[in-house]
């Protein structure tokens, strides 16, 4: 779960620095981008917004698909979101000095303000988005993306909901190889 977190912000192969579980954590991130961002039901959500965003698309589907997760958690997740979000908070806050110096700096600020509980609505959403291109290279169009959202909503739930089954299968995958020939 850390490793994963962190997987952004762990360059190059400066994972093998992080004890095995981190380590496993990191490569399945990278994998999950991969899939992702290869994945034909998410370029058919990134055609929502590369008028305005281009590159960056991606990024903005990532985090609507977060909050339709959130919105379908119980379809998917043995576990309340509440009480997942509240062992992750801890188990990161106990496990901080094994963060990347980046993700140390926004990880109060990330707890704090209960980012992971912000995705479950679009105000939520908006928010996360308009802190995003304070700290980061996302450009500063928060309404844009809400906007489109908001107008697409069903679009985007849609194409999370054909998307997330097929994820979820390929991370089933790489954690147990074994299952392949079944």
């Amino acid at each position: 779960m850390l490793g994963n977190f962190m997987g952004d912000y762990v360059k190059g192969k400066d994972y093998q620095k992080y004890p095995d579980g981190i380590r496993k954590g990191i490569i399945l991130h990278r994998a999950i981008d991969s899939f992702t961002d290869t994945h034909p039901v998410v370029h058919r959500s990134k055609t929502h917004l590369n008028a305005r965003y281009h590159k960056f698309s991606g990024i903005i589907v990532d985090i609507f698909y977060d909050h339709f997760l959130c919105v379908e958690w119980e379809r998917y997740a043995n576990v309340p979101l509440q009480e997942y979000i509240h062992n992750f908070y801890r188990l990161a806050a106990d496990n901080f000095s094994k963060f990347p110096p980046l993700v140390k700096r926004f990880l109060p600020f990330f707890i704090i303000n209960n980012w992971l509980e912000s995705y479950q609505t679009v105000e939520g959403i908006e928010s996360v988005l308009y802190r995003m291109s304070q700290r980061t290279s996302l450009p500063g169009e928060a309404q844009y993306a809400i906007h489109e959202l908001v107008r697409e909503y069903d679009s985007f739930r849609q194409e999370f909901l054909e998307f997330f089954p097929s994820l979820q299968s390929y991370v089933e995958l790489r954690l147990n190889p074994e299952k392949a020939g079944s």
